[in-house]
């Protein structure tokens, strides 16, 4: 198989996740040859939307009249992927404090990377190389590493 030019240096830590599970990689080859291997994985039970609910929807009334609006249900599911992002900055930055790593790649979903964005600290950010908004927690590391090639030779 030939050698694909990564730019992924040596040490850099790879931060795969979506709204319910994390990976946390690190680069075990080189420049030339990336090699994923797991630090450690995170898995955070959230149940689908419709499983949180217990009653109908709230109303109250808009004042002396007899009409009666109904109250938005809170989304409990994305609130608890939203938790877990949290969660994972936090990881994150005490890793970061601790010098474990010098430089990251996230790849997750849109809203686990908005939230991620929001929640990490300037210390991570410092570290951030590169961060894709792309769903890869259930495809092969081989394939990951392909995403993360292409990905970090476009912005060569």
């Amino acid at each position: 198989m030939a050698k694909r030019n990564s730019g992924l240096k040596p040490g850099t830590w790879v931060l795969i996740a979506d709204g319910g599970k994390a990976l946390f990689l690190r680069n075990e080859g080189d420049e030339l040859d990336m090699n994923l291997a797991v630090i450690s994985k995170e898995e955070h039970e959230n149940p689908q939307a419709q499983d949180w609910k217990t009653d109908r929807a709230g109303r109250f009334n808009d004042g002396p009249s007899v009409q009666r609006s109904a109250v938005e249900e809170t989304d409990w599911h994305q609130l608890e992927k939203e938790r877990f992002a949290a969660d994972l900055a936090e990881i994150l930055y005490k890793a970061a404090h601790r010098g474990r790593y010098d430089r990251l790649v996230i790849l997750a979903s849109r809203p686990v990377l908005a939230t991620l964005r929001k929640e990490l600290h300037r210390e991570v950010l410092d570290r951030l190389v590169l961060d894709i908004p792309k769903v890869v927690t259930n495809i092969p590391l081989d394939e990951v590493e392909a995403v993360v090639a292409r990905e970090m030779a476009a912005m060569a």
